[in-house]
């Protein structure tokens, strides 16, 4: 074989590299990937950080949680679990929305969180504090989604009719343990609550519904239940139904039975009701009612079909308005407001109406009276003499019977009206 062709053969063989290259190619890595960690730092060390802390959380709930050392059947105490001393719980609540205030049924739907504070020195993990290398890398609080891993307080509304728990996506609740041993449990709950109401002034009435909270099993001995110091109902933002919400007052009222005496707290809400939805729907359209059946004062008492159907139209839709009224309310023992306002409308509507009955009476007897007077002496009868202006200027007795009517009926209802409103507004104010 030539020279030619072996060179030609060898160029074809792979070669091997050589350890001088293979070394500088591990050295360039290496550098490339110091870089890379140089340039990135904070990320990595962050997400580190982050792995570390989730399993330590895990660590410290394992074990303050551990069935050796904690019994959530045990209520905590000052005295180390001892059945001892009273477990003293803060309570605050956040009002998100009221849904429904019912007259007639004397309820009222509300969504809030519940939020209780107590303290467990079981539940204490300041000690773990020590042990780590960095104190910023510390959980500054445990979060529980499992709510019944721990000891609850057995709380309950005194006034609910109704009441559910939210669950969706995932159950509205979780309990937070601090370092120190303090727990904090929320809760989100839609209740619907009984409301005793004294409609004696609507629709200018004042009510007080309340929000009840005792305990169920547990006295005083065993637990006392506080508002929180600082804002023990929060009603951020809160609109209301027909209602405006005056005062929030919180105070505590402990109930005794043939049981035991229980920790009992309350807060009340002041409302005032809105008027001018009333004012717009109901009042003035039973002034228009009333003036409307005056209208037939002014008509010819011969236009008989025109003045009874305006007078039996304007009474039954004075009826028809009474008794929508009166359909959303409750039925009570006593007279409100409401009752004397329409009450008295249908009187003044009925009275026009009986106003037109004398009117048409003494005008078919005037009519039968100069008619024989005619027929006797063969010419009309004479004016009155010596009698009043009215008399002189309106013969006819039926017509003096609506121009009184023009006036009088007017005047009463302004006096009426002058009454009702000062003393409702005086007692709404």
């Amino acid at each position: 074989m030539s020279i030619t062709s072996k060179l030609f053969a060898e160029s074809l063989l792979p070669r091997r590299p050589s350890s001088s290259s293979s070394c500088k190619c591990a050295v360039l890595i290496g550098i490339i990937f110091i870089t890379v960690l140089l340039l990135m730092p904070a990320p990595a060390q962050a997400q580190r950080r982050r792995f570390l802390m989730r399993q330590r959380e895990k660590q410290i709930l394992d074990i303050v949680l551990s069935n050796t050392t904690y019994d959530n059947r045990i209520r905590p105490s000052p005295l180390l679990n001892s059945t001892t001393g009273e477990t003293q719980v803060y309570v605050n609540l956040l009002i998100r929305s009221v849904s429904k205030i019912d007259d007639f049924a004397m309820e009222y739907s509300v969504q809030l969180l519940l939020r209780e504070e107590w303290y467990d020195d079981r539940l204490k993990f300041e000690s773990f504090r020590s042990s780590q290398a960095s104190t910023s890398d510390f959980p500054p609080y445990l979060t529980i989604v499992d709510t019944k891993r721990v000891w609850m307080p057995d709380i309950f509304f005194i006034n609910e009719k109704e009441g559910r728990l939210h669950g969706i996506i995932k159950p509205n609740e979780y309990v937070r343990i601090y370092p120190d041993g303090n727990v904090l449990f929320s809760v989100r709950i839609s209740l619907v609550l009984a409301c005793p109401m004294d409609l004696q002034f609507f629709p200018m009435d004042e009510q007080t519904c309340r929000i009840a909270m005792a305990s169920y099993g547990l006295t005083t001995e065993d637990i006392v239940f506080h508002w929180k110091v600082e804002e023990p109902v929060q009603v951020p933002n809160l609109t209301l139904p027909r209602f405006n919400l005056q005062a929030v007052k919180t105070y505590k009222d402990d109930r005794t039975t043939n049981t035991g005496t229980y920790s009992t707290l309350k807060a009340d809400f002041v409302l005032r009701r809105n008027f001018s939805y009333y004012m717009t729907q109901l009042y003035i359209p039973c002034i228009m009612l009333v003036i409307v059946s005056q209208v037939s004062f002014y008509i010819d008492e011969n236009a008989v079909p025109a003045r009874t159907a305006l007078g039996i139209t304007t009474l039954l839709t004075m009826a028809t308005q009474s008794a929508s009224i009166n359909r959303s309310l409750p039925p009570v023992s006593y007279t409100k407001s409401v009752d004397v306002w329409s009450g008295v409308c249908l009187i003044f509507v009925f009275a026009a109406l009986i106003e037109f009955a004398f009117v048409n009476y003494y005008n078919r007897f005037d009519k039968r009276t100069k008619k024989l007077w005619i027929e006797e002496h063969g010419h009309e009868p004479p004016p009155p003499e010596g009698c009043g202006w009215l008399s002189r200027r309106y013969p006819s007795k039926s017509k003096r019977i609506d121009v009184c009517s023009r006036v009088i009926f007017p005047i009463l209802f302004i006096i009426f009206n002058i009454c009702y409103w000062s003393v409702c507004l005086t007692a709404k104010f």
